[in-house]
């Protein structure tokens, strides 16, 4: 699942990417999706507002089980159209030992908008 590492980069390169702690406001089934996913309103606080997010975490999450979860989410790539949906946000996981999403998060209670370092 893991693979190699991916080649070395500088700081520079790291910090081009906005990772942002947010919470789920809103989640529901998305069934117009080709893979099977959950439709996700995350705010990020008053900076950023909310953004859309579809995520493939069915295997583990039931859309009831995350609204109030802080999430970590890249909020700098372009959106992209899912089916009838515009995903504006990239929610962050790992794989679990069947390939199936985990998100991450952080450990404690962060203020919205915090970015990763």
């Amino acid at each position: 699942m893991a693979g190699p590492p991916s080649p070395t980069i500088g700081y520079d390169d790291f910090a081009k990417v906005d990772i942002r702690v947010g919470i789920v406001v809103e989640a529901a089934p998305f069934p117009e999706a080709r893979k099977p996913a959950i439709k996700l309103v995350i705010d990020f606080g008053p900076e950023l507002g909310r953004r859309k997010s579809s995520a493939q975490i069915t295997r583990h999450y039931a859309p009831e089980s995350l609204v109030g979860r802080r999430v970590l989410c890249v909020v700098n790539f372009p959106p992209r159209q899912i089916g009838p949906m515009r995903s504006e946000v990239l929610t962050l996981g790992v794989p679990d030992a069947s390939g199936e999403v985990v998100l991450i998060a952080p450990d404690q209670d962060v203020p919205l908008g915090g970015r990763l370092f």
